[in-house]
């Protein structure tokens, strides 16, 4: 596991966990006792050397999970120190504070608890989450934050929402016996509900307009193209003559300059070939061969 990074803010949470950490790798003794490895006898057993070692490996060990778990900048003030007991100090005198210094950190989070707000974005579990990571603050700064007072906080800073929900747990229950985990389920149990319907709702409406759409007699499609000489047209179902009428574009032609066509229909199409001739550029109708041919004819 990877020890826990202290940054210079929230000692106290850091130091929980550090204990935690160090106990855990059967570290803490060398942070704590700061013990003596007495020098080896002459002739030492197996079992004095294996001891030996092991008592110094662990302070090496500690001293090494102490300066791992500090930020570069803190590393610089604690390099010099010679012990993990040592590093272990100088960190609570110098981020811990003493008496006054403590109470004057639980009062402003007291009041930042206090002025906690739900907002009508937020769900329920972002904001119990956000009061609750206030009162752990508070409670390791030694000052007990019991979950009643969570209760009670919730209960006056919910959005109007949730007014059903608050009135049947007060008409049921005393408030003293509401448990944290028993109200937060219930609020997220009407949360949950409130979003299904919404689903619901949505879904219905967007059934409701697709059915109107489909429900004319003639369907139409509309083509737009954005290259000049692009024309739009209107084809409706059921016309016996299967004819369409075109809306032509005022823009002329790209290939001849004529408004009475379209692009992909000009004579002069570069691409074009002469049936006549065989050659690109025109059409047959247009061909100079046809014209020759006629005048020989004459």
């Amino acid at each position: 596991m990877a020890s826990p990074v202290f940054t210079g803010e929230n000692y106290q949470a850091w130091a929980v966990k550090m204990t935690a950490f160090l106990e855990g790798h059967d570290l803490w003794e060398a942070v704590e006792d700061d013990y003596e490895v007495a020098p080896l006898p002459d002739n030492p057993t197996l079992n004095q050397i294996k001891y030996h070692k092991e008592r110094i490996t662990r302070k090496a060990k500690a001293k090494s999970c102490l300066y791992a778990a500090v930020s570069p900048t803190i590393f610089t003030r604690i390099m010099r120190c010679d012990s993990a007991n040592a590093i272990w100090d100088f960190l609570k005198d110098e981020y811990e504070g003493d008496e006054k210094i403590r109470g004057m950190k639980v009062l402003n989070l007291l009041r930042e608890f206090e002025r906690q707000q739900m907002k009508d974005s937020e769900s329920v579990k972002e904001y119990s989450d956000r009061l609750v990571g206030i009162a752990e603050k508070i409670r390791v700064l030694g000052t007990d934050l019991k979950d009643e007072r969570l209760v009670q906080k919730i209960l006056v800073s919910l959005p109007e929402k949730f007014e059903a929900t608050i009135a049947s747990l007060e008409n049921t229950r005393d408030l003293p016996d509401i448990k944290l985990a028993e109200l937060l389920n219930a609020l997220q149990a009407q949360e949950h509900r409130r979003l299904m319907r919404r689903e619901e709702f949505v879904k219905g409406a967007l059934q409701a307009r697709v059915k109107s759409n489909d429900g004319g007699k003639g369907k139409k499609w509309i083509q737009s193209r954005e290259n000049a000489g692009d024309s739009k047209f209107v084809a409706k179902e059921g016309n016996s003559g299967g004819s369409s009428k075109w809306k032509m574009n005022k823009k002329p032609c790209q290939y001849c300059g004529g408004t009475n066509h379209q692009f992909f229909r000009c004579w002069r199409k570069p691409d074009a070939r002469c049936r006549r001739c065989h050659k690109l550029g025109h059409m047959e109708a247009i061909c100079k061969e046809k014209n020759y041919q006629q005048a020989g004819k004459a």
